[in-house]
């Protein structure tokens, strides 16, 4: 592709030919035209020859001086649409947390240093639990899908190259697994559910059923909840999780065993889930906990150093029964089957849940035990 010379017309007639200054211009791989004044006739010709070197070899890039806002709102009607629910009030949150604390303005203007800055002032930031910061697995979530825009504003020619990025370091730890005998006393303590009420089965019926679904297929809460009737079948026990409603992003089937159909046989009524909550989200969360402190839980908190602690840090989270299904399901199975039963994009995903059971049976397998007790429970 070729740029040419060229001088403005007037003003050549007004200075003359030798003291007009010149301009390059040049079609961009867009097929927008572009110009640009340089002055003498020397310092355009070798202008000129640099774009044409660019545009021959792909590595031109585009003076865009695209407005910020105007490509939030861009990005907001074309991209998040495509994106599920939750992923969309993610990306929302986080592109909010950087226009909070960077003020973007032109978006060819965005360096590492501006994400350098954001990542320092998000990791000094109050977290959820009093007197605790943002936490490091929160800012790598942030800096995700921040770097998904910057992508798609440098497909878009809005952005010359995307800012490097450095992650902030995560500790590997170990989530809670809840355990069969945790899961048993939670089981029986179902009894003083109250909610979900103005269904047709009982609560603790309710309760009991999602917990032991919960541990038989290693779903998500939110997928759980997202059962819908028509995707369970009572006779061969064939369940159904749908590409909208699980993280995997593709329709999904498995089989409940014998036992487990018959346990929900109970809560399937006329609604359209078979999970079917008719209450606020947060009391989900709330029930659950009530129910565990019935069942005599009460759990170390991990945290307790790093944030003032609340009667939820003594609770296990719903997903506790997913590394439970994991860790039991371990060694029935192998890690491409656990990996499509958990419906892991990544198979680096489902290697960690396999090294949390590795890591849990060699504790208790390879612990060290002074010989003279071994010797007092043998006498």
């Amino acid at each position: 592709m070729n740029a040419w010379l060229f001088q403005d017309h007037r003003r050549k007639q007004q200075l003359g030919a030798d003291a007009c200054p010149w301009s390059v211009g040049w079609i961009d791989p867009d097929g927008k035209r572009k110009s640009k004044k340089i002055g003498s006739k020397s310092m355009a010709e070798k202008f000129a020859r640099k774009i044409e070197g660019q545009l021959a070899s792909g590595t031109y890039q585009n003076d865009n001086r695209k407005k910020w806002a105007d490509f939030r709102a861009e990005y907001d009607k074309k991209i998040l649409p495509r994106l599920a629910t939750k992923t969309q009030e993610a990306v929302k949150t986080t592109l909010a947390h950087f226009e909070r604390i960077c003020k973007p303005v032109i978006v060819a203007r965005v360096t590492s240093a501006m994400i350098d800055d954001f990542i320092t002032t998000r990791q000094g930031e109050p977290g959820r639990k009093p007197k605790s910061t943002v936490s490091p697995a929160t800012v790598n979530h942030d800096l995700r899908h921040l770097k998904a825009a910057l992508r798609v504003a440098q497909r878009w020619g809005y952005l010359p190259k995307v800012p490097e990025f450095s992650k902030v370091k995560e500790e590997q730890r170990i989530g809670r697994v809840m355990t069969t005998d945790h899961l048993k006393a939670i089981f029986d303590a179902c009894h003083v559910a109250t909610m979900p009420a103005g269904l047709h089965c009982p609560p603790a019926d309710w309760w009991q059923a999602l917990l032991v679904f919960a541990i038989t297929t290693g779903w998500r809460i939110d997928e759980i909840r997202s059962l819908r009737r028509d995707d369970l079948d009572l006779k061969t026990g064939q369940i159904l999780t749908r590409a909208a409603d699980n993280k995997g992003g593709r329709d999904d089937t498995d089989f409940l065993p014998p036992a487990v159909v018959d346990a929900i046989k109970g809560i399937v009524g006329f609604t359209p889930f078979v999970f079917d909550w008719p209450h606020d989200d947060r009391t989900l969360w709330i029930e659950f906990q009530r129910i565990q402190k019935a069942a005599g839980i009460k759990l170390a908190c991990p945290d307790i150093d790093r944030h003032e602690c609340t009667e939820a840090c003594h609770y296990y989270g719903f997903h506790a029964l997913r590394r439970g299904y994991a860790t039991l399901n371990v060694e029935r199975m192998s890690a491409p089957e656990l990996q499509k039963k958990m419906r892991h994009k990544s198979f680096t995903t489902t290697l960690r849940y396999i090294g949390l059971a590795d890591k849990m049976k060699a504790a208790a397998d390879k612990v060290y035990v002074p010989e003279f007790l071994t010797t007092t429970a043998a006498g």
